[in-house]
């Protein structure tokens, strides 16, 4: 294991900063979750921009989302090692906002992900997460039009846990673009679990098991939409379409096998590059853009070994 790799990793675990250089600027990285794959790619951006800039990029968060008071303590012990600049994901928009404020009253910081309940932000780049959940519905009305020949029906809407910012959003855009474009599918589920993937199998088993005439689901992230995925592949009887948010190796083996239909990707590679790089220019008094959009892609099956669909589902992690 690489030494820089081996002290984010120390400082990921115990919430501290490990400077890799002596001497070297130092800009954490919180994030809501250190060992799930889609924050895995945010930090491997984060060090490319560590590395290319030449300063220290510590990994640092709680290890599940739902572990509020430990990103909390995260982002105290970052703000006591007197970095230049920070960049965080809160993990919850209510809770972070105060102590994301008094951090700004030493330090920038440069926000990512999800928002939250201040404006104490310096720069804050994201997906679209309205958009996102707009493309989800789009995606879902396409697929369950595709195969029972017309866009009608019960769809239900999988939640990892409330009060996040951008589940949010995906949600409103979700349910927004549902009652603009595709009248005819009915949500008749809306379920919250608690940002486990356990939950999401669970969850849609027993949708499955309520709902004998459902016909799509969106699982709007990552632990939901790989719970959601198994309970289908494990209930092969179920004609149930799933679109869902972001991606891991098994969710990918699901689209190429066609248990589910798609998966709205965002750049979290990008998101961790320039958060850093954002974060950097603040911390020299450069101008930057007070809010960063970084995109957001629907794959399916047609467009899975595309370049750009494999950039995405397979970026570098070293």
């Amino acid at each position: 294991m690489k030494l820089a790799f081996r002290k984010a990793a120390w400082a990921a675990l115990f919430g501290i900063l490990v400077p890799a250089v002596a001497g070297a600027e130092t800009i954490p990285v919180i994030v809501k979750d250190t060992t799930s794959q889609y924050w895995q790619i945010v930090l491997a951006g984060a060090r490319a921009a560590g590395k290319d800039l030449k300063i220290d990029v510590p990994a640092m968060g709680a290890q599940a989302e739902s572990d509020i008071s430990g990103q909390i303590s995260a982002l105290e012990n970052a703000v006591s090692g007197k970095p230049a600049a920070i960049v965080i994901a809160p993990t919850q928009a209510a809770a972070l906002a105060e102590p994301i404020a008094e951090a700004a009253k030493q330090v920038k910081i440069v926000g990512i992900d999800s928002p939250a309940d201040t404006d104490a932000f310096s720069a804050f780049l994201s997906t679209d997460n309205t958009k996102g959940g707009q493309v989800a519905a789009d995606a879902l009305g396409e697929a369950i039009k595709a195969k029972f020949g017309a866009a009608k029906g019960d769809v239900a809407l999988l939640v990892a846990l409330p009060g996040v910012g951008s589940l949010d959003q995906r949600s409103k855009g979700f349910k927004d673009e549902l009652k603009a474009k595709w009248p005819d599918l009915k949500l008749v589920a809306e379920r919250v679990g608690d940002g486990q993937a356990t939950s999401g199998l669970n969850t849609m088993t027993d949708l499955i098991t309520a709902n004998p005439n459902l016909k799509g689901v969106f699982a709007s992230n990552l632990p939901m939409a790989q719970g959601a995925g198994e309970a289908l592949a494990e209930n092969k009887d179920a004609k149930v379409v799933m679109i869902g948010f972001d991606s891991d190796e098994k969710l990918v083996k699901l689209l190429g096998d066609g248990v589910i239909a798609g998966l709205v990707v965002q750049d979290p590679y990008r998101m961790g590059y320039e958060g850093v790089k954002t974060a950097d220019a603040l911390a020299k008094g450069r101008k930057v853009e007070k809010s960063i959009d970084t995109g957001v892609v629907l794959i399916d099956k047609s467009s899975l070994q595309t370049a750009r669909a494999q950039a995405l589902l397979n970026p570098k992690l070293d």
